[in-house]
């Protein structure tokens, strides 16, 4: 029972040490992405309602990442240039617009233009937030700061999907559009109310950062993010071609293989703030934490090769998840030590680049190699991926040298 006690006092703690900017960026976020429900019922939208073919479909899919990539870089440059509270504000504001106008576009080719639109203008949010998160957490906390905010965006897509559902069942798809403007609009509200543009002016100007080192020039972060999306194309392949594994391999149905992607949500929630803290705490080196979360993703696809039975499939899930964990925050806390040198938007407009590059390259490569080689064939593929990417790992340690590679102790 003692053990009990401290387990839990240790999980509270590790919730401890943020400032009120730290817990309004997440509610926003959290606000945002449980909104964003238009998202995963896009392609049965367009389908169903609007009677598009399956590759219209895919086309709009590729205009959704394109817009993903450029809102991010213009984002990040604004950020630069005006500041991530202005640029957080008018993102919120013109993407809540532009969903209310988007369920009023029909074709293919309008549409996705319009999605393209809407992708820039809504991601234009994420370098944003992610300086923002610079200015109101201490630096010992950034890793759990930005630990928070996944919570907050893993718990919105949780919960989004399934008010989705009814709404559509209540209102039809129009209702979808409504909502996701509405909460976007909710969140610039509750960020113009609670968080003063005062408050977000301190500490450097943005027009500092122009005579800083600039990150396409900085090579060993440009080597990070090709690990970085080098990482992601495998991971990704839990959201896309492994549900169709468990389903056509191993004939789980949908609710079991639901259940199955839902207890990686659940994992992350319950142990993902403590295992950061333990690691912080610890000060376990940075790059070992980096190489073990690969090591992981490694053992899950090896896992999927040689599962003979479901249950063992639950071993690849816990390991997957387990990584994703020690990876993500870890790896933002790399792009935030790195950014110091340099215009912070433009850093973690980059990074947050990579990460939509892996989104378009990872989902349409998974489904062709399955289509063409297999299921084995494909898994043993992203296998020697990660295996190259743990060996890049090695290199961009020695790239940066051992001062780097300890991360600071997380604060009380």
């Amino acid at each position: 029972m003692e053990t009990l006690i401290r387990a839990w006092r240790y999980y509270l703690d590790s919730f401890r040490g943020f400032g009120p900017g730290i817990w309004l960026l997440t509610l926003i976020t959290f606000v945002n992405r449980a909104g964003t429900m238009v998202v995963p019922f896009l392609s049965l939208y367009l389908t169903k309602d609007m009677g598009l073919t399956l590759e219209q479909v895919g086309w709009i899919m590729s205009c959704f990442g394109a817009g993903s990539i450029v809102g991010s870089w213009l984002g990040g440059r604004l950020t630069d240039r005006i500041g991530f509270y202005e640029v957080m504000v008018g993102s919120l504001l013109t993407s809540g617009l532009a969903f209310l106008a988007l369920q009023y576009v029909r074709g293919a080719v309008p549409f996705g233009l319009a999605v393209f639109g809407l992708m820039v203008l809504s991601d234009g949010f994420r370098p944003a937030m992610f300086v923002a998160i610079r200015q109101y957490a201490r630096p010992e906390n950034r890793t759990r700061a930005v630990t928070l905010i996944r919570l907050a965006i893993n718990l919105g897509f949780s919960l989004g999907p399934a008010i989705g559902g009814l709404i559509i069942t209540s209102w039809g798809y129009a209702g979808l559009f409504w909502v996701d403007g509405i909460t976007c609009l909710l969140a610039m509200a509750m960020l113009v109310r609670w968080l003063p543009r005062k408050e977000a002016g301190a500490g450097e100007p943005p027009a500092a950062h122009a005579a800083k080192a600039s990150p396409y020039t900085d090579r060993p972060y440009l080597f990070f993010l090709f690990l970085v999306a080098l990482i992601s194309i495998p991971f990704l392949q839990y959201f896309s071609t492994v549900p169709l594994f468990y389903s056509a391999v191993h004939g789980l149905s949908e609710e079991y293989i639901g259940l199955m992607l839902g207890a990686n949500g659940l994992l992350i929630f319950l142990v993902e703030m403590p295992l950061v803290k333990g690691c912080e705490d610890g000060r376990v080196p940075l790059f070992r934490i980096l190489r073990g979360s690969v090591l992981l993703f490694v053992l899950s696809f090896v896992v999927l090769v040689t599962a003979p039975h479901v249950a063992l499939l639950w071993v690849g899930i816990v390991l997957m998840t387990f990584g994703e964990m020690l990876n993500f925050p870890f790896m933002n806390r790399f792009a935030y030590e790195r950014s110091e040198r340099g215009a912070p938007g433009a850093y973690m407009a980059l990074f947050t680049m990579s990460w939509s590059v892996a989104h378009i390259i990872g989902h349409t490569l998974g489904l062709h190699l399955v289509a063409s080689v297999g299921y084995t064939t494909t898994w043993w593929f992203f296998t020697a991926l990660l295996v190259v990417a743990l060996g890049g790992l090695l290199i961009l340690e020695r790239m940066m040298g051992p001062a780097r590679s300890v991360p600071p102790a997380s604060g009380k």
